[in-house]
C-alpha cells in the first residue's frame, strides 16, 4: 500500500507526519483483558489531566488548526482525538466496540492523536491519497449516515473517502471478520517519533490482545 500525502494538505499543514500500521489479527467481540488495561489507563489517565488540559495537548491543537485552516469548524466537527479525550475527562465510560476498536481507541487517548482504523480488504486499489473534502463528496461516517466533509482532510482509496480525523467511513469499517487491518496515525503537529510510537503501541496491544502478526509500520 502506497499513501500520498497531497500538496493541498501539505499547503495546510506541512509540518504532518503520518504512520501506518498494518497487521493481521484475530478480532473478537470483547477482551476482558484489554478492558483491565483499558481501566487502568483512564483512572490514572484522569488523575493527570482535567478538560482544560486539552488546551496544551500539541497533538489535538494541531488538528484543531488544520481543521480551521481547511475551513471547518473543529468544535462542530471534533477529530476524535479530541473527543475521546474529552469523553473520559468527563467522567464517561469509554465506548466498547469490539477488541480492535477498543484497543485503536485507547492508543488514541494515549497519544492524542486521531487514528484511522480500517479493514484492509475493504480498501479498493493499492494507493491512499490524504486530501480535503470536497462540497457534496458522499460519505458515510460510522454511526453518523451522511457526512459533510467539505474541508476536513480526508483519506481517499479508488472509489472514494474511506477516514477523516472526524469519523471512518461505514463502507471500510472493521468488524469481527476482519484479518487485515490498517491503521494511520494522524500527526498534524509533526511530532515524527510520537506518531511512530504511537504506531508501535497499537501494534502492542494487537499483539497481546488480538493475536498480530505480519507487522510492517510506513512512515509519509
Amino acid at each position: 500500500m502506497k499513501i500520498i500525502v497531497s500538496d493541498e494538505i501539505r499547503k495546510a499543514c506541512p509540518e504532518f507526519k503520518g504512520a501506518a500500521l498494518f497487521a493481521t489479527v484475530e478480532n473478537t467481540a470483547y477482551s476482558s483483558e484489554l478492558w483491565k488495561e483499558i481501566g487502568i489507563f483512564i483512572h490514572e489517565y484522569r488523575e493527570k489531566y482535567t478538560t482544560d488540559s486539552i488546551k496544551d495537548m500539541p497533538s489535538i491543537q494541531a488538528t484543531r488548526t488544520v481543521y480551521k485552516k481547511c475551513g471547518k469548524d473543529p468544535s462542530r466537527y471534533r477529530p476524535s482525538g479530541e473527543a475521546l479525550c474529552r469523553r473520559i475527562l468527563k467522567g464517561m465510560d469509554l465506548y466498547q466496540i469490539d477488541s480492535m476498536v477498543d484497543l485503536v481507541n485507547l492508543a488514541s487517548i494515549a497519544y492524542g492523536y486521531s487514528i484511522g482504523g480500517f479493514d484492509l480488504d475493504k480498501v479498493e486499489g493499492d494507493v491512499i491519497t490524504l486530501g480535503i473534502g470536497k462540497a457534496g463528496e458522499p460519505y458515510e461516517g460510522i454511526g453518523r449516515g451522511p457526512l459533510n466533509i467539505e474541508g476536513l482532510p480526508v483519506y481517499r482509496d479508488n472509489i472514494g473517502g474511506i477516514g477523516t480525523p472526524t469519523s471512518d467511513n461505514e463502507r471500510t469499517k472493521m468488524d469481527l471478520h476482519t484479518k487485515h487491518f490498517m491503521g494511520i496515525v494522524n500527526g498534524y503537529d509533526g511530532n515524527k517519533d510520537n506518531v511512530v510510537a504511537c504506531a508501535e503501541y497499537m501494534k502492542k496491544l494487537i499483539s497481546i490482545y488480538c493475536k498480530g502478526t505480519n507487522f510492517s509500520i510506513i512512515e509519509f
